[in-house]
Parts: C-alpha cells; structure tokens; sequence
C-alpha cells in the first residue's frame, strides 16, 4: 500500500508540506501547472534548496498579491469545485477546509456557515491545502500516519491578541490527536498544517514498517541555531495485510445506583453513536455496594461524544479516560452461497495469509431457525463454501 508517513518533529505548515513533497518527487511544473487551474489570480509559487541546521531541504515560496477581504467557508468551496484540478485533489482540499470551518466555529461559537476566515483563509492559505491534495494526488498515496505533533512553546501575536501555544484553533484540530510542546520557542504547528495532517492520517505513532523509495525534507522559514527546522516525509510501501496499530480511548465509570435496564441501554446507545466495543464487569464498591464497571473503546473523534453519553445517560458524577494502543488486523466480509441461504463471513489477514475466518452469528442463526437445522451445521456449511471460493 502506497503510504506517506510526517515526521513532524518541527511541526509542519503549509508551505513545508509543498516543500517535502516537491523534494520527494512531485514535479514542480506539474503542480505548478495543476494549480494554474484555480480561478484565481495573483499567486506564484517557486521552490528553492536551502540550508536548516546542515540539512538541504525545499522552500516553498508562495507570493501573492496583498488582499483586504475574509473570506467564508462557502468562498472557498466556489473557488476549488469551479476549479480544474482533479476530483480527487477537490474533495480532499474541501475536507481540510471544512475542518478548519469547523474548529473556527467551535473557537468562536458560531455556525460553520457564518465563520470567517482571517489567515487560513488568505490566497496563500488555499494555494497550500489545493496544493497538498494535488501532491498527494499526483504520488497516489492512499495511506498517511505522522509522528506526534510538535506544536513549539510561549505565545505568538494573533488577529484577535496574544494568545499561548499552541493557539485555539489548532487546539481544536489536534482533538484526539498526540502532540507535545518542546523547548522550541514559537508556533511551529499551524492551522493549515494541522488541518492537512489530521484530516488526511488515521494513524499516529512512530514509522511502520515501510519499504521507503523516497524521503524529502520540507523547510520552514525560520531558522534556529541547532536545530532543523524542517518537516520530513517517507514515502514507501507497506504491506497491505499486516496487523495495523491504532490510538483509541478507553471511556469508564463505575455505577453503583444504576438499574439494570439504564445500563443496557447505554450499551445500546454507545453502539449506536460508533463506540468499537463496550461491556461491563461486576466490581465491589465503597461501602460494600455491588456495583458495574462500565467501559467503552472508541476512536479519537467519538470521545466526547461518548463522555457526554455517560453524564447524561447514567447517574456518574465522574468519568475516567486513558489512551490504548490497538493492533487489529485486516478484514474483509465475504457474502457465500449454501443450501440454507446467503451467508456472511468476516474473514482476517496477516501479512496476506488468512489466519481466521468466522460465519456472521446472526445469519447463521436466522438460517438455522427457519431451515430448522443446528446453528454448527449451517456454520460448517458456510465454511465449506467459503472454501470452494478459494479452490
């Protein structure tokens, strides 16, 4: 699998993305070429090798005419849909943006639709994000991890004040994500980098096991003494099937005046609003109560969903939560034809070799009722078809 891998141990900005990509073999013309599609003028891009604490890297240097005007989110979407760069470039760049509307709104309190963008939404910004979803294109990655965010350290003047590092808007994209803050001082995460990483990666953690045939080096624009301000990428292959490691959140509580019903229904609910997993185990409690622990595994953008379920859902006072580490591996379900009907099989991979195989329990169980035969012969019948598929 075509995978790209930040190693963002400066952070990242739009510009150093552009940079690595262009030094990890997108043509420079070609993307210039593809960006010439926007309609919009007033915009050069160049690329120049330079120097970052003794690494070469690329400097992406997008100039543009000087602009009063702020722009909505609905601008922008009228700029990139009457575009003429590829489909594939235009919806990823509207998903960047829309997550950037959507931490703006959430910073300032007002609907998406109402949000103005001040810096992100400047012609330099939408070179960037249209931009990184070209690279990303034309290399045809289908798979992004990053590292843990470096996000830098003090304050830095904003449109609206002073405000810490990292500011609010990032803080609102890096929901879920690991980031961590050095001696670094400044911003070296901002919002546009920080909306392309974590819109494009689902994974986040050190570098996989990759079979690399291109790295570059992105330049930032200012320099530090001793440290290289540069974001690097690997681009390279991983292997499709292996067990992929995963970042998610255990959600729990302890209940001990819930009533059985309450507690079957929050289960009910979890599912419902996309927990991966949720179950109960008895616990004594303080004052020799007999109580349940309740648990729930989720991904990083259901947490909150999920800690709000709890509080309104249950009679807890307190939640814990705590980040795991899961390593699932590749599945695919696969529908056979037997002599009780269609059946479902959830069928898993590790490096390409099928390692196990299970019948879907509720059609299995639906067929045996209405064949009127043993759920383990309609189990073994399923397996058996499975089998002649192969063959």
């Amino acid at each position: 699998m075509r995978t790209l891998y930040f190693d963002c141990f400066a952070g990242a900005s739009g510009d150093m993305i552009l940079g690595a990509m262009v030094a990890a073999g997108v043509n420079a013309n070609a993307l210039r070429e593809q960006l010439s599609l926007l309609n919009v003028e007033g915009f050069k891009i160049d690329f120049e090798t330079v120097d970052r604490s003794g690494l070469s890297a690329t400097y992406a240097r997008v100039e543009t005419i000087h602009e009063h005007k702020h722009r909505h989110l609905s601008d922008i979407q009228r700029i990139i849909e009457s575009s003429g760069v590829s489909q594939a470039a235009k919806e990823l760049a509207l998903r960047i943006f829309t997550r950037l509307a959507e931490a703006e709104a959430r910073v300032h309190n007002e609907p998406v639709e109402k949000v103005h963008f001040h810096e992100v939404g400047a012609l330099d910004a939408i070179v960037d994000v249209v931009g990184a979803a070209i690279c990303f294109d034309l290399l045809k990655i289908e798979k992004f991890i990053s590292s843990p965010l470096h996000v830098g350290s003090g304050m830095i003047e904003m449109a609206h004040g002073r405000f810490p590092v990292p500011p609010p808007a990032v803080t609102e994209l890096l929901r879920g994500v690991p980031f961590y803050s050095g001696e670094i001082k400044g911003e070296l995460l901002t919002p546009t980098g920080a909306a392309i990483i974590t819109t494009v990666c689902q994974e986040y953690g050190p570098i996989p096991r990759i079979k690399t045939d291109r790295t570059g080096y992105g330049a930032g624009t200012r320099q530090y003494e001793n440290f290289p301000n540069v974001l690097r990428v690997l681009v390279g292959e991983t292997e499709v099937d292996q067990a992929a490691s995963e970042r998610l959140w255990m959600i729990e509580t302890n209940l001990d005046d819930a009533s059985p019903q309450i507690v079957g229904h929050v289960m009910d609910r979890a599912f419902e609003a996309g927990a991966l997993d949720c179950y109960f185990t008895p616990v004594q409690m303080k004052k020799n109560r007999p109580g349940v622990l309740l648990s729930v595994l989720c991904g990083p953008a259901e947490k909150e969903a999920m800690m709000n379920l709890l509080f309104t859902e249950t009679t807890t006072l307190g939640i814990r939560s705590y980040e795991v580490e899961r390593r699932a591996l590749r599945r695919e379900v696969i529908q056979v034809e037997t002599q009780y009907g269609p059946i479902f099989v959830k069928v898993a991979y590790l490096n390409g070799r099928v390692v196990n195989e299970m019948p879907e329990f509720e059609h299995c169980l639906k067929a045996a009722n209405e064949a009127n035969v043993p759920l383990k012969v309609v189990e073994e019948a399923a397996r058996v078809a499975l089998a002649k598929i192969r063959d």
